[in-house]
């Protein structure tokens, strides 16, 4: 069975995060990848410290299995009319440069769309191709805070901090996959590309969801809770006599079956905390109350307890939820096979499909490590010219 995507070509010129893991997406569903490097050190975060397998950074394979390189130098009219030949035979263009970079590099959309109609220009940028900012330079850190979402990560009374992972990164390339795909099926109905403008600011914003809306809607500024939830109570994070874990009872029925199962129902059936509005309203004394409760059993004993009926967790580690059982049962630590009788384990695919028989990783790929390939097998280059090619992008 093919995959999903199967038959689209993208050209991937963007580096680091926000673009690669984009395309990364698009790569784990099928789509041939082929990343535009440049001469010399390539994307930027294969040299990204401190761990490396096989002398690649751990960094860049986290965000570039499924894909090919190839090097051109852009700047070059050889290299730029090699990547003009590429646009002809591919669907979809990524990028992750700041605005006007693309049209001094002579590769804007419209240089792309005349020599391709149907080519589909995703440019994944901090600030988006519009308004004041739009030639600002903005890195993951910049773009959580500007975007509100860090003020109000971390505990009470503390300083802000930045999410433990670059969502900042993170939501523009989601948000790039999909539109991407938008832009792939309207194709269809209209044979024509288009270009996709991500602004990962836009995509913060965006990320605050409820948090946004209660300020839109009531004027509430949203301020740390560090586990506690905004709306619900109980859920956030708790001590027991072993481990940390969290907990969440949403809804009426599953906060009386946790009180009964942990042997406490007078609590349930308290005026303070009958109704989720007075848990709301009363949620330091509740909070007090279940702190004490927890701290009578071990988190392991709690789990056994709870966890089939409760939705309940241990506060894991990475290593604990890199060997979660049930991350595991669904290949979500796969090995990838380097072909030296090396295996090297990797963070998976959490696309799971029906049509999808079985899932196919391979490495992350050495800096031009395809070049050759590419230019001899699409583009029908000889060996003369692939080399001569080959020896200007070096």
């Amino acid at each position: 069975m093919s995959m999903p995507l199967s038959g689209v070509r993208i050209l991937d010129l963007s580096v680091m995060i926000a673009g690669p893991i984009s395309t990364l997406i698009l790569a784990d569903l099928g789509a041939e990848v082929i990343k535009i490097e440049k001469p010399g050190t390539g994307d930027g975060a294969r040299g990204m410290p401190p761990h490396y397998y096989e002398g690649e950074s751990a960094y860049f394979i986290a965000f570039n299995r499924n894909k090919k390189s190839i090097v051109l130098d852009l700047k070059s009219e050889n290299g730029r009319n090699a990547f003009y030949e590429l646009v002809k035979i591919s669907d979809v263009v990524v990028d992750n440069y700041r605005p006007g970079v693309l049209e001094k590099l002579k590769i804007g959309y419209d240089t792309l769309n005349a020599i391709n109609p149907r080519i589909i220009s995703c440019s994944i940028t901090g600030y988006g191709s519009t308004g004041p900012f739009k030639g600002r330079p903005a890195f993951d850190i910049a773009v959580q805070a500007r975007g509100g979402i860090m003020s109000f990560t971390g505990e009470p009374g503390r300083q802000p901090v930045r999410m433990g992972v670059p969502m900042g990164d993170i939501g523009g390339g989601l948000f790039g996959s999909h539109g991407i795909l938008a832009a792939l099926y309207q194709r269809e109905v209209t044979g024509r590309g288009q270009k996709v403008d991500i602004s990962m600011l836009d995509c913060q914003i965006a990320l605050l969801t409820y948090r946004g809306q209660y300020y839109l809607t009531a004027g509430e500024i949203a301020e740390s809770l560090g586990t506690e939830h905004a709306s619900v109570v109980p859920s956030r994070g708790f001590k027991t006599k072993t481990i940390n874990i969290v907990i969440d009872c949403n809804l009426q029925r599953i906060f009386n079956e946790f009180c009964a199962l942990a042997g406490v129902p007078e609590i349930a059936r308290d005026p303070r905390f009958n109704s989720r509005d007075n848990r709301f309203a009363n949620r330091k004394e509740l909070y007090d109350l279940l702190e004490k409760l927890f701290m009578t059993k071990t988190g392991e004993e709690w789990l056994e307890l709870l966890e089939d009926r409760i939705p309940i967790a241990p506060i894991n580690t990475v290593d604990k939820a890199l060997a979660d059982p049930q991350i595991l049962s669904r290949n979500m630590v796969p090995e990838v096979d380097y072909g030296n009788g090396k295996k090297h384990k990797i963070v998976g695919n959490p696309i799971k499909m029906s049509e999808i028989e079985r899932e196919k990783f391979t490495p992350a790929p050495r800096l031009g490590e395809n070049t050759g390939e590419i230019l001899r097998e699409l583009l029908h280059y000889s060996s003369e010219e692939t080399e001569k090619l080959i020896g200007e992008s070096h």
